[in-house]
């Protein structure tokens, strides 16, 4: 019996935005020219040349942009209307569950619709597509904007990973949807959760490494079957 009483955490990975259109780093749509999604989001490719990195970004913030929350973005909204504690938890960076309505969001990986400056403090939301000039330029001080986002071989927030930390410890039921639960330190949160007596439950079309552990494991499409189950948990 899933208790709506104690703290909801969901953990979100790439798969529920993968229903709206979003191309993922994985598979034949994590390609972009003849580079590898993962060979441009390092700091060290952003200084060896940072107008290719915001090429690369350009066009995903243009694909983004052309895509719409989807059924299982606005379901986890509706959730978070519904339950007296409730935390997103996201290693999404596009921009669609705030878009859904979800308000008490901690996002993981960053968010590509900020901007922030390499030579100062300046942090921004920019939704412009495209970007006037690439790469863009700091307003404050005309150093160089960089997304703001996690790059492969960066550190998380340390703020924001805590909390996600104490929500997951707290949690009373965690939903774990369209995450490969592979990406560290975010496939950790679920196990912490399961440790401190959470019930577990995964959303995902395939098989991952936290199948095993979650409590009712929910195949298929975030969009199909979330919002099936928060109907079936409403009614007892």
């Amino acid at each position: 019996m899933i208790d709506l009483t104690r703290p909801v955490v969901v953990l979100t990975g790439a798969g529920i935005s993968a229903e709206s259109g979003v191309p993922t780093f994985r598979g034949a749509g994590g390609l972009w020219r003849s580079y590898r999604a993962s060979d441009l989001a390092t700091p060290q490719a952003f200084r060896s040349d940072p107008r290719l990195v915001w090429e690369f970004y350009e066009w995903r913030r243009e694909v983004i942009s052309a895509c719409q929350p989807n059924v299982a973005h606005t379901t986890l909204a509706m959730m978070e209307q519904c339950l007296a504690d409730f935390t997103l938890i996201t290693q999404n960076v596009d921009g669609l569950h705030q878009r859904a309505g979800s308000l008490n969001i901690l996002t993981l990986h960053g968010d590509i619709w900020r901007v922030r400056c390499t030579a100062c403090a300046y942090n921004a939301v920019d939704t412009r597509v495209p970007l006037p000039e690439l790469p863009p330029r700091c307003p404050t001080c005309d150093g160089l904007l960089r997304p703001d986002v996690i790059w492969f071989g960066e550190q998380l927030p340390g703020t924001v990973l805590e909390k996600a930390w104490m929500a997951a410890a707290r949690a009373g039921l965690m939903l774990v949807v369209g995450t490969s639960a592979l990406v560290q330190p975010a496939a950790s949160l679920p196990l912490v959760a399961r440790r401190n007596g959470a019930v577990i439950v995964e959303l995902n079309s395939e098989q991952t490494p936290l199948t095993p552990f979650a409590d009712i494991h929910l195949h298929g499409s975030a969009g199909e079957h979330l919002p099936q189950w928060w109907r079936s948990v409403q009614s007892g």
